[in-house]
């Protein structure tokens, strides 16, 4: 095509788009905030420890092997997968504990031994799950959501009959299974999705086919992987990264932004998607003149929670904990509520714990431990180093009493990151760890248009556009938006071409 690009965010819809737009003709530039590409799944190393920063579960392998599919590539060309067994353990109490095994006819027995009758109801849950999933994900989230005709496909208004838009999770889950622990180890994935599951969709139930049936997976060396086999899709295919280059500022000729501003040079092209935060580049960034959505708009949003994380080397083997530890020992919907109805620092935390030193001997030294914790929260509190360590002494305290061992006198590296340090590295509306909360009202044509409707020749992707949060849909982001821009501008060299 000979058209040039920028691409604003070297993160997963970043680099997905990027490179999506180079094998379609475009010389592409990315310009990226910070000195490492990744976004929220940045890495850093410690005296010998690796620490992924942010994304942490690898599921919808299928998702990943489709994306570098499109490039005539697989992901084993770059990275090996290892499935996890037991998935994930989940605490309900001291010593306390299920574990997820791999496999759905596994997850089957353990449920029909937990609960007499739920194995049988299980696997037809898991049935329509499926079918969820595969509307949902092979046809519903690769939808742009610019127009209600792109969901008039036979295929998928059959499938909205079957896909439970109307029914809560909640009243989903509760209708299949009777015992506490199956209803949380059922509700869990949807904790980040952006509602309690009182008001969150059963359609979402597609996330426990994508758990059970699908697999936790962990990519040998970590989630940081993922991100070089992306770079290295991406300068394949010819695309050029740029790494601090914050964009502080855009030029405009008419209705189009002919070149952006960064902290240290002026770029030009032809076509601009932002793939970095939508809300700041929209908001910060454009002038008022054209800027589709306002404040009022914003602060309306349903947003996915934040998070307090802490990245912790232990100078020894903890035991109790797997590969992914859940602590669901206290009451799921009282933190569920503190996220997302009465925003609020929660006063019985869930939280959860990442050892991937279980599985990868490369990630801390012999005979020691990365930890990572990880506690959700509402978007947009009041960020403090005494709200932090207030809340690391707290989930150090019930996970050193789960276990029946000693941590903290072990720790030799703390590190925490919380809203504070979403806003400042990716300028995250309300310090945002997940993007837009998937609720019905933000579906599809309710997100924020992933084309300005003010700027002619700007788009968007990532989470806070459509589909949605999570690794995978951000990558099916990037090669949604890349596939408008050439649906675009093939439409305007016809139309000049007639002209």
């Amino acid at each position: 095509m000979g058209q040039t690009a920028i691409v604003v965010g070297a993160g997963f819809a970043g680099l997905s788009a990027a490179s999506s737009l180079a094998q379609k003709g475009f010389q592409v530039k990315i310009l990226e905030k910070n000195e490492q590409a990744g976004g929220r799944a940045r890495a850093f190393k410690h005296e010998g420890f690796h620490f992924d920063m942010g994304p942490s579960w690898y599921w919808m392998p299928d998702v990943f092997e489709a994306y570098f599919q499109t490039f005539g590539k697989k992901v084993s060309d770059y990275y090996t997968l290892d499935r996890l067994d037991p998935s994930y353990r989940v605490y309900f109490g001291s010593k306390d504990f299920v574990d997820l095994p791999a496999g759905t006819e596994a997850v089957i027995q353990l449920f029909e031994k937990i609960e007499k009758g739920s194995g049988a109801k299980l696997k037809k849950f898991i049935q329509d799950s499926a079918y969820k999933y595969e509307v949902g994900i092979n046809d519903l989230v690769y939808k742009p959501g610019r127009s209600l005709l792109e969901f008039a496909d036979w295929r998928i208004a059959r499938g909205l009959i079957q896909l439970d838009l109307l029914k809560s999770m909640r009243r989903y889950v509760q209708a299949h299974f009777k015992n506490p622990r199956l209803q949380q180890i059922m509700e869990f994935p949807i904790l980040f999705l952006g509602a309690t599951p009182q008001n969150t969709p059963a359609l979402y139930s597609l996330m426990n086919y994508a758990d059970i049936d699908g697999g936790t997976w962990f990519p040998r060396g970590g989630m940081y992987e993922i991100v070089k086999a992306m770079l290295a899709v991406a300068e394949e295919q010819g695309v050029e990264i740029l790494t601090d280059q914050e964009v502080i500022s855009a030029k405009f000729k008419g209705d189009r932004i002919i070149g952006l501003q960064t902290n240290q040079a002026y770029f030009e092209a032809d076509v601009i998607l932002n793939a970095a935060d939508y809300h700041h580049f929209e908001q910060r960034i454009l002038p008022e003149e054209f800027r589709q959505y306002s404040p009022k708009y914003w602060d309306s949003r349903a947003m996915a929670p934040s998070s307090l994380l802490f990245y912790l080397a232990v100078d020894k083997k903890v035991p109790g904990l797997l590969h992914h530890t859940l602590f669901f020992d206290e009451d799921f919907d009282q933190h569920a509520r503190e996220i997302y109805e009465t925003p609020q620092w929660p006063s019985k935390p869930l939280f959860y714990v990442s050892a991937t030193s279980k599985t990868d001997p490369a990630a801390a030294p012999e005979g020691q431990e990365n930890l990572f914790l990880l506690m959700p929260l509402a978007p947009g509190l009041q960020d403090d180093p005494e709200q932090r360590e207030k809340y690391y002494h707290l989930m150090m305290d019930r996970l050193e009493a789960h276990i029946g061992a000693e941590i903290r006198p072990h720790v030799h590296f703390k590190r925490s990151y919380a809203m504070q340090d979403f806003k400042n590295d990716y300028h995250a509306f309300k310090g945002n760890a997940y993007g837009l909360a998937n609720t019905l009202s933000q579906t599809a044509i309710l997100k924020p248009s992933l084309k300005s409707k003010k700027v002619a020749n700007l788009y968007y992707a990532g989470q806070l556009t459509t589909p949605g949060p999570g690794v995978p849909p951000s990558l099916i982001s990037g090669l949604v938006a890349a596939a408008e821009i050439e649906k675009d501008t093939l439409k305007s060299r016809r139309h000049e071409s007639i002209v």
